[in-house]
Order: C-alpha cells, then structure tokens, then sequence
C-alpha cells in the first residue's frame, strides 16, 4: 500500500458547483435588477453580464455598474442606478445565503477522512477574502488542517504555476509522493501537481473542460467522492466505512 498523509482540495466545481451556483446567483441578480426598474428583457440583461464577466475576470468587483452603464441610462426607467445595482448585488448574496452548498457526499469523506487522521486542506486560485468566505459558507473549516489552506492570491503565486504546490508541500514537510490532490481543471489542477510527482485525481462532475486531446493523464478519475474513498480504501489502505 502507498503511504498518504495529506489530501488537498481545489474549491471550486470540485467540493462544490461553482458553475451551477454562479448561474443561478447571476439569474436572481438579474430578475431583482429588472424588478427595480432595468427595462431590458432578462436574457439581454444576462447576455450582457456574460460579456461583462468574459471582459472583467470574475473576480471583479463591479459587474453590475459596468452592466448599467453598459445598458445606457435609457433602460433605467429615470430609476436612481445605484439602486438597481444595489437591487442585483443584494439578491446575488441572499442566493450565496441560501444556497451555498458542498456536494452531498463531501461531508461524510471529509468527517471521515479527519476521524482517521488524514491531513486535509485546500490550494485554491482566487481572492483571499472571496475564496476564504467560500470555506466558512461551506462549512467545511473545521475539517481542514489550519496550516493547510493555500489561496494563491494571498500567496502571491497563481494556478497552473507549480509553486504553488511545491509551497504547499514545503509549509507542509510534506514529500509529493505522500500527498493527494483533487481538481476539476486538467490544467490548472492536475498537470502542475503531477509534474511534481504528487498523486492526482480529476474531479470530473463539474468540469467545465475536458481532459481529452491535452495530454494530462491524471493517476485518477473519479466521478464523485464515493469513488475517491473506495480508490482511498482500496489503493491506500485507510480504514474509511
């Protein structure tokens, strides 16, 4: 049996659906802002914040007013824009609120995986406060080892760079062979790992890209995590249920 002592996560469309939940944030955002007086039918509206988000990187912090001013002043009914902005920023958080959620099956492995004392954590790609407040809405802070949380923009070192894992398992003393990662990007997630000779398993459920024609060959593929921990029974001998 090989010899594991720390898996590591990527956050997003692997412990939970980014994709899905950023859709349906999006819609809601776009419904309230229509509702607040935007007179644009609701899938122009949308395909304009797609054109928005394609421009500005999702991790800018004003899609909505550069989605008004987008939509010239004539669409807003004389309405105050700040208020429909504010309309679409409020009911994009109610829906971060109410919906945020990990996969069903992340924790049980996860409450499974820290009672046999398996050394859990994240390397994630995003802004340090937007992908920390992903952890604490998700829940899942107290399963993961304090030491083991890596945000590249805290770290000043971005995916697919393989830096940042080799910080990751340096801050760990941790050698590469010992650890697992699990990700849904070939790119970002699998090859640079793999490159350093950690153990690596495609998430695909969420996978917004494939991992055909690239050249990648993770060590695993694992539809859900009920696959990963028989793969964690199986091929590395921890006592999971």
């Amino acid at each position: 049996m090989r010899t594991l002592r720390a898996i590591l996560f990527d956050i997003d469309d692997t412990l939970f659906s980014t994709t899905e939940f950023a859709r349906k944030a999006r819609r809601n955002a776009v419904r309230a802002m229509i509702q607040a007086g935007l007179d644009v039918p609701e899938e122009v509206v949308l395909k304009e914040l797609d054109e928005v988000l394609s421009e500005f990187s999702s991790n800018y912090e004003h899609h909505y007013d550069k989605l008004i001013q987008r939509l010239r002043p004539a669409c807003l009914n004389s309405t105050n824009p700040a208020l429909i902005v504010a309309a679409g920023v409020a009911a994009y958080h109610d829906t971060k609120f109410r919906e945020l959620a990990p996969f069903d099956d992340v924790f049980p492995l996860l409450a499974d995986l820290k009672r046999v004392g398996m050394r859990l954590g994240v390397v994630t790609h995003g802004w340090t406060v937007k992908q920390a407040e992903k952890l604490v809405r998700l829940g899942l802070v107290p399963y993961l080892d304090p030491r083991a949380v890596f945000i590249s923009d805290q770290i000043g070192i971005s995916k697919p760079n393989p830096k940042l894992y080799a910080l990751a398992l340096r801050d760990l003393e941790l050698a590469p062979q010992e650890v697992m990662y699990v990700g849904d990007s070939p790119l970002h997630d699998i090859a640079p790992p793999k490159s350093l000779g950690m153990i690596t398993v495609w998430a695909r459920r969420a996978a917004r890209h494939g991992i055909e024609g690239t050249g990648i060959v993770p060590d695993y593929v694992v539809e859900d995590f009920e696959q990963l921990r028989g793969i964690l029974v199986r091929d590395f001998g921890l006592p999971l249920p």
